[in-house]
């Protein structure tokens, strides 16, 4: 089996391939130009494979949630390469991606946070699976941090930059952070070893019906909702851009 995996959804652009020889990839952060960076990403790892593009299984595709910009990119490259070598494709999502990394760190029972940016968060909840994986809790949301309910009694490792643009969220009750999991980004290693689970178990689909997972409609904050969230304390300067 062999599954290329890509995302660029957030400020990190990552690729990975899982096959019988392992799991190899990269990974950086970019903050920008993830559409200058990821072809050649692509092509350099399956280069240190020795494998052309046709003699892949799939193509496991972040879609989201994250920068708009990011999304799409992360989906339509999927799909022009997926189209190109007649591959299907297996979405994961960043959250997804997210919480297996925690997974896979020895945590039972994860929360996945992203910086949704405008005074938000993208979240889910998860539960490690040994058969798949991960097992979700009420699906993926975006709203306030202070808004975060997880689905029953239990101690969460946070994960994901959310933790990051809201420290007070780490601090509470039944939620834990351990050394570095404020700075996680998600990384396609990740997403290849779930698109592999997917892949057994029959989940592969038409590179046609790869959705991006956006979660809200709203692209960026107006000037007077940016100064007001600046005085709230919730963004800086330069921050309520496309998410």
């Amino acid at each position: 089996m062999r599954i290329l995996a890509l995302d660029t959804a957030t400020e990190a652009c990552s690729v990975a391939l899982l096959s019988d020889g392992g799991l190899i990839g990269r990974f950086q952060e970019v903050g920008r130009g993830h559409a200058e960076q990821i072809l050649g990403m692509v092509d350099a790892t399956l280069a240190e494979a020795g494998l052309p593009l046709s003699m892949l299984d799939a193509i496991a595709a972040s879609v989201g949630p994250g920068a708009f910009t990011g999304v799409r990119i992360s989906v339509s490259v999927a799909q022009g390469l997926a189209f190109g070598a007649g591959l299907p494709v297996i979405a994961v999502t960043t959250l997804e991606a997210l919480a297996l990394a925690a997974v896979r760190g020895g945590a039972a029972q994860v929360l996945a946070c992203l910086d949704a940016r405008m005074g938000e968060v993208y979240w889910e909840c998860f539960s490690a699976h040994a058969g798949h994986g991960l097992e979700a809790h009420g699906g993926p949301a975006v709203g306030a941090a202070e808004g975060i309910t997880v689905p029953f009694d239990a101690v969460y490792d946070g994960i994901g930059r959310g933790f990051r643009a809201y420290p007070a969220l780490g601090a509470r009750q039944g939620l834990r952070l351990a050394a570095g999991a404020a700075d996680a980004l998600p990384d396609a290693r990740y997403m290849a070893e779930l698109g592999g689970m997917r892949f057994r178990a029959g989940a592969a689909i038409d590179p046609a019906a790869l959705t991006p997972q956006y979660l809200r409609d709203k692209v960026a904050l107006t000037e007077a909702e940016r100064a007001a969230a600046r005085h709230a304390g919730q963004v800086g300067p330069g921050l309520g851009g496309p998410r």
